[in-house]
Parts: structure tokens; sequence; C-alpha cells
């Protein structure tokens, strides 16, 4: 059976991550996985996100889950978060979703069937596939941008993914382990980052659809949107000097 490290980077979530924490445990304890790993990584919250965290190990533990927390000393992204959660997971699959639980953690079953059905190191969840899985859309001009997003990803860096950035994407460690090496974006424009490194390495990525349900406290601004937008073209820029070669 497979065996999972999953990564939750966190910022400012004491309120909701022991419930999301919660119910990890509950999936993680009948889920089909051999042994599991939870990682959080606060990414230097002031509302006592790590302590949050750390009062749930023995919820975690009693299902036979271990639970480590990291703390950034200074908040500096989300990317940077993932990517210190992923050079730290020890597993054979690597796991990285939000603490908000946009996508359920049940969901990750399929990304591995996908994976492992066709020999992919890298599958990720999308929103853009079946929008009927959506159960709570986000509001119609945020879904625009996100289509003018997409476009932009595809016209500057080749992609062909329909959706980079829902957050629920599976790596196989080895693949998790050099694409992380190579990342140099610490904010939200990270997960095209992440992508186009895969597919530079040569990984194959799978495309999955998943439930997903918007999250009306998102604290993702208009601000980290157009920084995104400007992110797109430093992953191309940082190609052309050779940053991933």
């Amino acid at each position: 059976m497979p065996s999972l490290s999953l990564v939750i980077p966190s910022f400012n979530e004491a309120r909701r991550l022991p419930t999301t924490l919660q119910n990890v445990s509950r999936y993680l304890r009948g889920s089909p996985f051999d042994e599991s790993e939870v990682i959080v990584v606060d990414d230097g919250s002031s509302d006592g996100t790590s302590q949050a965290a750390r009062s749930e190990q023995p919820t975690l533990a009693a299902s036979g889950v271990a639970l480590r927390v990291f703390r950034n000393d200074a908040n500096r992204g989300k990317g940077y978060s993932v990517r210190r959660g992923m050079r730290e997971a020890s597993h054979e699959w690597v796991l990285s979703c939000d603490a908000d639980e946009s996508a359920p953690i049940a969901e990750v079953e399929k990304l591995v069937d996908a994976a492992r059905a066709g020999g992919h190191a890298v599958a990720i969840g999308s929103r853009a596939l079946d929008r009927s899985l959506i159960g709570i859309h986000q509001p119609k001009y945020r879904e625009c941008v996100g289509r003018l997003f997409n476009l932009n990803v595809r016209l500057v860096t080749g992609l062909r993914v329909a959706d980079t950035q829902c957050g629920f994407k599976l790596f196989l460690r080895q693949a998790a382990q050099r694409i992380a090496a190579k990342q140099r974006i610490e904010r939200f424009g990270f997960d095209v980052e992440q992508l186009y490194i895969a597919h530079k390495l040569g990984f194959s990525i799978a495309e999955v659809p998943v439930r997903w349900n918007n999250q009306p406290d998102s604290s993702v601004g208009l601000c980290d949107g157009l920084a995104a937008f400007a992110d797109v073209w430093r992953v191309r820029w940082n190609d052309l000097r050779g940053v991933y070669s």
C-alpha cells in the first residue's frame, strides 16, 4: 500500500486548523494508506497557529499518524512553506493541500489512482475539468480572473494545464524533492513554477477533477492575484537564465 505525507501550509489558521486536523485524522484512520504523516508549516503566524496544530497531536497519534509542525521565523509566503514541507516529507507520496479544506482530503485517492494508473509522478486537482463538482463557486469576477490567468500561463509558459491554482497537488517524493530544490518563487505564483519545473524535469502530470468548495474568508487579495500574474513572467525569465537547468 502507498504511504502519504500531507503538507499543510498555514498562516494565521489557529481558528480552523484544529478542525481540519481532526477531519484529516478521521480520514487517515480508515484510508488505504499504509503509513501517513501530517506536516504543518506555520508561515510566521501571529495567532498561535503552531500551538493550535500541536494541540491535535494526541488526536492524530491515536489514528497512528505522526504530526510534525515547523514554524518559519517570518512570513515568507505560501510557496516557501510548501517547499519547506515537501523537503521534510518522508513518505512515498506527498500531497500539498490548503488548511481551509477547499478540496476534501478524501479526494487524494483520485489523484493517487490517476498517478499510478498512468505512471505519472505528479497529479493535480482541477476545478476546471468538471465544474459540476464545485459545490460553492467563487464570485463571478474571480472565476473570470482565473480564466484570464490560465490563458496567461498557457501563452507565457506553454503549460497545457486547465487549473494550475487549485491548492491540491500530489507528487512522488523523489519528484517533490527535485522540484523543491529548484523552486525560487515564494508567494502565490509558486504553483505555476512547480508545474513548469516538473515538466522541464520530464515528470508527466495528470490533471484530475476534484470536489471543491470556495471559502469566502480566503486570505488571497487583489494584490496577491496581480503578483501571481507577474510571477508567471518570472518563471519564464528564470528559465531563460538557466535557473531551472
